[in-house]
């Protein structure tokens, strides 16, 4: 694929906070530790502290998850390179969308691989693995039972309720799995035919993609890995200091006009068994599982938090700080809405002594198929073109092109002239006049306006053609309106193409930030 780039401020798709972010502006360095330059990671390695006895158990753990798998050799390396203080993660995370979801999903990964791979070669006396997080622990089912392929739908309907990474995929899945049978890729059915929860079907198609790239899929809901957290469960319980510290840093970032991501609760736990995953809110002295009958003194639920802590399942606000207590990491590769809301919580990661990754956008990305290009170079388009709205092109564009004077300037002109001349004649016979004339000047000016409209629309009637195309090729980049990456499947390429993937690794650079327009080769883009 041929690639080009465009600064993300063009594109109108990122909050001021992320561009300021991405601009280094003084204001915001002390929301974070260390920008992400390949240049500061030998700072991040050293303020990592990461014992033998977590690397032991993640290694463990991990071995544990991957049993049942056929895994390479390389991939039982990459996991028990765990155990050296050499080695080092770099991380990305999401949710279980059915079928990877949207395009984005891609890039998160291929983003972090690259990434570990530049740093190998920038630091070659460590090791550093990419690791996928399962978000298995989400119960937010109407967000991932769906991808969107070419503007049609296919959604998963289910009852099942609780983590949706313990979702059965049973008859209703299978029912599903047939409407999509005909075009999806063999190791779909493999995955979601073979697999008997959600979760486990999602670490399978992934591995499939990436494995051989050396990522490894991390399931953050353990029992060993979760011990770890006991402390920070129970201080969310009782202290509550998340809520404070998190609460404080987004007042910070609101008085200096910025816009935040997350809105701390004073628990931020879910109460979290087969079935179900519900809030845990303080009423009086107890403590209360939403939607549920369950309640407990403080302490009964401390000390379940110590004997079971794998039941207090983690929301947005702690969940970064439980995959950094759990994994050697350096950073995190997220979205624009993930890197607003990392910034909102480094005070919780100072407090509780645990250092703060370089929080990295993933690379943005739109992919124009031949179809498109071919569209885009009818119309001339530049790069930066591709992402204004059609009104403001066609506003540009029709006067561009425009047969006539579309604003009838010399006309204005004359008709200003004529009441100009004639005004001081007509205040010699009657100084009342000048209103007349100048109320006689607003309606001739209207009239102009009137008839300027309808030139306007007819030059608009004889460019419809290309009003048209410009209105399709908006359409591809914004299917429904929203971004390409955030709408359509990765199936829209790679079943074309099954190099896809592997192309993306060749265009995708994790410490340039700016947007990539990928063209298909054979035609300008």
């Amino acid at each position: 694929m041929k690639k080009a780039t465009v600064e993300p401020s063009c594109t109108g798709q990122f909050s001021s906070l992320f561009l300021d972010y991405l601009a280094q502006k003084p204001e915001l360095q002390s929301f974070y530790s260390f920008f992400p330059a390949i240049e500061n990671f030998e700072k991040l390695i050293q303020q990592k502290n990461f014992s033998q006895e977590k690397r032991d158990v993640l290694t463990d753990v991990l071995h544990q998850q991957y049993e049942g798998f056929t895994i390479s050799e390389r991939t039982k390396d990459q996991i028990e390179s765990l155990r050296s203080a050499k080695t080092f993660t770099v991380i990305t995370g999401h949710q279980l969308n059915l079928f990877t979801g949207p395009l984005y999903f891609i890039y998160k990964i291929v983003t972090t691989i690259n990434l570990a791979e530049q740093l190998k070669k920038a630091y070659p006396d460590y090791h550093f693995v990419p690791v996928y997080w399962l978000a298995s622990e989400d119960h937010d089912f109407d967000e991932i039972n769906y991808f969107k392929l070419d503007g049609q739908k296919y959604q998963w309907n289910s009852n099942q309720t609780g983590s949706v990474g313990d979702f059965q995929l049973d008859e209703t899945f299978r029912e599903f799995y047939k409407s999509v049978a005909h075009f999806a890729p063999e190791f779909f059915k493999d995955a979601y035919l073979g697999s008997k929860t959600l979760a486990e079907a999602g670490r399978k198609y992934v591995h499939h993609l990436f494995g051989e790239k050396g990522l490894l899929i991390v399931d953050g809901k353990s029992r060993e890995l979760r011990e770890f957290f006991t402390e920070v469960i129970q201080d969310d319980l009782t202290q509550h200091t998340a809520f404070t510290k998190a609460t404080k840093q987004t007042q910070v970032l609101e008085d200096l006009g910025y816009k935040s991501q997350i809105f701390p609760r004073e628990i931020n736990l879910f109460y979290s068994v087969k079935g179900i995953r519900e809030r845990i809110e303080q009423v009086g002295d107890r403590y209360q599982v939403l939607n549920t009958e369950l309640e407990f003194s403080k302490e009964e639920i401390l000390q379940l938090a110590k004997d079971t802590p794998e039941v207090f399942s983690p929301n947005v606000v702690l969940r970064p700080l439980y995959q950094e207590m759990i994994l050697p990491n350096l950073a995190y590769i997220g979205g624009p809405a993930e890197i607003v809301y990392w910034l909102q919580l480094k005070p919780v990661f100072d407090y509780f002594g645990e250092a703060f990754p370089a929080v990295m956008p993933r690379n943005f990305a739109t992919v124009l198929d031949k179809p498109i290009q071919r569209k885009i170079e009818k119309l001339g388009l530049s790069h930066k073109e591709l992402f204004q709205s059609v009104l403001d092109w066609k506003k540009g564009y029709i006067e561009t092109h425009a047969s006539t004077d579309l604003f009838l300037s010399e006309e204005r002109d004359a008709l200003k002239a004529v009441f100009e001349n004639a005004k001081p004649q007509a205040l010699t016979l009657d100084q009342t006049l000048g209103k007349s004339f100048e109320a006689a000047t607003v309606r001739a000016n209207k009239i102009l306006d009137q008839l300027a409209k309808k030139l306007r629309k007819a030059e608009e009637r004889k460019h419809a053609q290309e009003i048209r195309i410009r209105e399709e090729i908006f359409s591809y980049l914004y299917p429904g309106g929203s971004p390409q990456e955030r709408v359509e499947n990765f199936m829209k390429f790679y079943l074309g193409n099954p190099e896809f993937i592997e192309e993306l690794f060749g265009a995708f650079d994790p410490l340039d930030f700016n947007f990539i327009i990928l063209s298909q080769d054979g035609d300008k883009g």
